[in-house]
């Protein structure tokens, strides 16, 4: 009579195939990661063979762990929608503002999670800056919200499980007459002179403006001062014409009136947006962001960096299979 299989063995499986990292993976399901490894070995022998292959340098999926993990995807979702129910609560997802670009990674996992999941309710709001999220999180006022995890303060960080989702190409938005507005791409050397906006004004969004201040300082530039924010994209047009400073953001965000968007470049700068949870919760929706996240970003290297491009030593921290891992 073959073995039952418990859900807590498919769900460190899941979090340690999606890390490739057995320490961010335990600390993703809040558990040691003695007892993630002790439940991996249960699951491998359950199943009659490895995995993972594992040195003290590098854990990566066997062919049997590859083919595994889309089934124990899919039988963790059903899992969750037998206990929460054939018609679960509405589960409310922050994409921090409304997709309007050609690309919004938020936007297309949502849709994704949506189409796996037509019976569930997804509910999307657009709040702004994962600070701000974070504590509605751990207040129980909001489920799922995406950002840079790596700039949220520790105490925040310890309540939450992040998933990474895409490695995003920083750039400026400019006034559309702007000195360096005719440039395809702006190399950082390039923005010498021109103090450089990174919401500093705005406390919801104070994990992008550490991000910003890493960057400028690195390459020796500066920072405008801290205003209050703009919201709306009309709001923001008309302060980008007020104030004329190149504004730091990402590619594929909403066109801005008056504005364009310029990759930075020499280096190329990414920005790692994630998704955030609380650990303990269960519904089917999240088991569906999830693995849309996986879907897309292994179909499209949405977590792929290139060579001599800039990333934060705490971000890239963050990246699946990244760092030192060691045998479990």
């Amino acid at each position: 009579m073959p073995a039952d299989l418990h859900p807590r063995l498919l769900r460190g499986f899941v979090a340690t195939a999606e890390t490739l990292h057995f320490g961010r993976a335990a600390e993703r399901l809040h558990l040691a990661q003695q007892a993630l490894s002790r439940d991996v070995r249960t699951l491998e022998r359950a199943l009659g063979g490895p995995l993972f292959l594992r040195s003290t340098r590098s854990v990566e999926l066997t062919a049997a762990g590859l083919a595994l993990l889309p089934k124990a995807r899919r039988l963790l979702a059903l899992h969750d929608e037998i206990l929460t129910g054939s018609h679960a609560r509405p589960l409310l997802v922050d994409l921090n503002s409304e997709p309007g670009g050609p690309d919004p990674a938020e936007a297309r996992v949502l849709e994704a999670a949506r189409r796996a999941l037509p019976e569930q309710e997804l509910l999307a709001r657009f709040h702004g800056g994962l600070v701000a999220a974070a504590g509605e999180l751990v207040a129980h006022r909001l489920d799922v919200s995406f950002g840079r995890f790596a700039g949220l303060p520790a105490v925040l960080r310890s309540q939450l499980t992040h998933v990474p989702v895409r490695l995003e190409r920083m750039a400026v938005i400019l006034p559309v007459d702007h000195p360096l507005a005719g440039l395809a791409e702006v190399p950082l050397r390039a923005l010498a002179g021109h103090p450089v906006d990174i919401c500093a004004g705005n406390p919801a969004t104070s994990e992008w403006t550490d991000l910003g201040r890493r960057l400028l300082d690195e390459h020796g530039l500066v920072a405008a001062p801290g205003r209050a924010p703009a919201v709306g994209l009309g709001e923001f047009g008309r302060y980008l014409a007020r104030h004329r400073e190149p504004v730091l953001s990402t590619t594929g965000g909403p066109e801005i009136p008056g504005g364009v968007t310029r990759p930075l470049v020499e280096p190329v700068a990414f920005s790692l947006l994630g998704l955030v949870h609380r650990p303990d919760l269960r519904h089917p929706g999240l088991t569906a962001l999830c693995t849309a996240a996986a879907e897309l970003g292994a179909a499209e290297g949405w977590l792929r960096l290139p060579p001599g491009s800039w990333l934060t030593s705490e971000d890239a921290a963050l990246l699946p299979g990244r760092g030192h891992r060691g045998r479990p």
